[in-house]
């Protein structure tokens, strides 16, 4: 891989941190970044393309800290149930919404 895409990975990853500051709500980020992954990985994309998406973008926007740190707020308040509510609506939200995506972007294209 070329110095660029470094580069290139680099000022993916720091514009999707940016957006992630900025929207603040770790659900919605991780639906929307759910989805576009699914959407995404559906393209043809060139090895390089799909790097700068998935290994800088998405993985700075969706990332997993965020979401285990919205776990572990619930979890330190004592409340398991709700703590096991959450784990399991995230993730098949999340798996769900990829798919959409992934959907989608088939019958775009």
């Amino acid at each position: 891989m070329k110095i660029n895409n470094f580069i290139y990975i680099l000022i993916a990853a720091y514009l999707a941190t940016f957006l992630r500051l900025v929207i603040n709500n770790n659900f919605f980020i991780s639906i929307i970044g759910s989805f576009l992954v699914g959407f995404f990985i559906s393209k043809r994309t060139s090895y390089s393309t799909e790097k700068i998406l998935l290994s800088g973008f998405f993985s700075c926007f969706t990332s997993f800290s965020g979401f285990i740190y919205f776990l572990y707020t619930i979890l330190n308040q004592g409340d398991w149930i709700k703590f096991i509510i959450f784990f399991n609506l995230i993730i098949i939200v999340n798996l769900f919404t990829m798919l959409l995506g992934y959907w989608i972007s088939r019958k775009i294209t």
